[in-house]
């Protein structure tokens, strides 16, 4: 049974417009609750939180960080979700680095352009139909309790391979210089590794 099949069998009561302020209320629960998505890249999406917000992981994905640090750290030039506030909870956006009409990648905590065009992304088919943003997108509905599990190994997948990154910054920049390599170490921190300790 899909995602969809399970979220269309759910009750009227389990169905979550989301609300930040019952965002407690919602996630100790452990009945499934359905989210419904209105923003300028999806309308009417909706998926099914099945697990509890921050765990449940699976083993091989361990980030070192969580949406909410990746968002206060400064991340994607300020303009990612900027217009997904109802969908995930206020604290997330309290202390966001956000951009206004335009990207700023000054607001990026390594301070360098580490992003390329959502159209790359779509043309190399790193862009799943449920997560139109791509990975971060991903993490986030993954982080409050989505599961879709042959996209959570694809996704984890492309997360590990990551990896090689931290192993390039060992080997060229002394430790503690996070000037070293920093459009590199953005790169990282829009995965969720945190290069501050390498």
């Amino acid at each position: 049974m899909t995602g969809l099949d399970q979220a269309s069998e759910l009750s009227a009561r389990d169905i979550v417009h989301w609300d930040p302020i019952r965002q407690d209320e919602c996630m100790s629960a452990r009945r499934p609750k359905l989210v419904i998505v209105n923003d300028k890249m999806q309308r009417g999406y909706r998926y099914t939180l099945t697990s509890q917000v921050g765990v449940d992981f699976d083993p091989e994905f361990c980030p070192d960080l969580t949406p909410k640090e990746m968002l206060a750290l400064g991340v994607f030039c300020g303009k990612y979700m900027t217009d997904c506030r109802e969908e995930f909870p206020a604290s997330w956006f309290a202390h966001a680095k956000l951009a206004g009409a335009v990207r700023d990648c000054s607001l990026n905590y390594f301070g360098a352009d580490a992003s390329q065009p959502l159209s790359v992304w779509r043309s190399k088919g790193w862009i799943h139909p449920d997560d139109p943003r791509g990975w971060f997108q991903w993490y986030c509905r993954y982080y409050m309790g989505r599961r879709v599990p042959g996209e959570d190994a694809r996704q984890i997948k492309r997360w590990r391979a990551v990896r090689r990154h931290v192993a390039q910054i060992k080997q060229h920049c002394d430790q503690g210089d996070l000037m070293c390599r920093p459009r590199q170490r953005q790169a990282l921190l829009h995965w969720a590794y945190d290069s501050r300790r390498i």
